[in-house]
């Protein structure tokens, strides 16, 4: 049976059903594509941007507490983590429901198609092949329609959820690094104020020397 036969066949509740499916996958497919090349892109800027993002906050708490700093710090690292999140979850909705419905899309057309074949049994009174192969064919059209609607999408899910997962990874590891630097240089800096350099103790303990060595004489 072409489709020319399959068309002709088909009523209304039929065509809908094709066409919700053929929308299905266009949006599948283009969400699809842009999700991953956006992900990608995401996965390789992520370390640089939240670290020009936290560079941004250093100046402001330069002079601040260790408590106040760290505290602002890991606030700027968390809202910028959940901004990649969000960034990185945009379009997922779409292939998710699409996998999952799709397939009882195509389910209740191939239910509606034997449907036909029964009515027109019913109706002809025969049973021959002309009766029934005809909304046996379009049932079977319906089915792998929908199935061959929801494999892309679940693909392109578990691919996105892949990527995302190494985005976030990403971001996780260079927010401990940054939150790790930020109280190392601010504690250094705070014991840079306290010792005194390295020459005037020398010449500290020398003079203390001498003058015990002068007092022996």
């Amino acid at each position: 049976m072409d489709f020319a036969s399959y068309w002709q066949y088909s009523d209304a509740i039929t065509k809908g059903l094709f066409f919700i499916l053929l929308l299905l996958s266009l949006l599948s497919w283009v969400t699809g594509v842009v999700r991953v090349l956006h992900s990608r892109k995401l996965s390789r800027s992520v370390s640089a941007d939240l670290r020009q993002h936290i560079q941004t906050k250093l100046p402001e708490v330069k002079t601040s507490s260790e408590s106040t700093r760290r505290v602002v710090i890991e606030q700027a690292l968390l809202q910028n983590i959940g901004r990649y999140r969000y960034a990185s979850e945009r379009g997922l909705p779409i292939l998710g429901t699409t996998a999952a419905i799709a397939p009882f899309i195509g389910l209740f057309g191939t239910v509606w198609g034997i449907f036909h074949a029964l009515h027109n049994i019913g109706t002809t009174g025969q049973a021959g092949l002309a009766q029934v192969a005809a909304p046996v064919g379009e049932a079977l059209i319906m089915t792998g329609f929908g199935i061959a609607v929801a494999i892309p999408a679940v693909v392109f899910y578990n691919v996105t959820v892949r990527i995302n997962r190494r985005v976030m990874h990403h971001a996780n590891d260079t927010a401990h690094d940054l939150l790790a630097r930020a109280m190392t240089d601010g504690t250094a800096g705070a014991n840079q104020t306290v010792k005194a350099p390295a020459h005037v103790q020398t010449d500290a303990h020398s003079a203390a020397y001498s003058t015990s060595a002068n007092a022996r004489s």
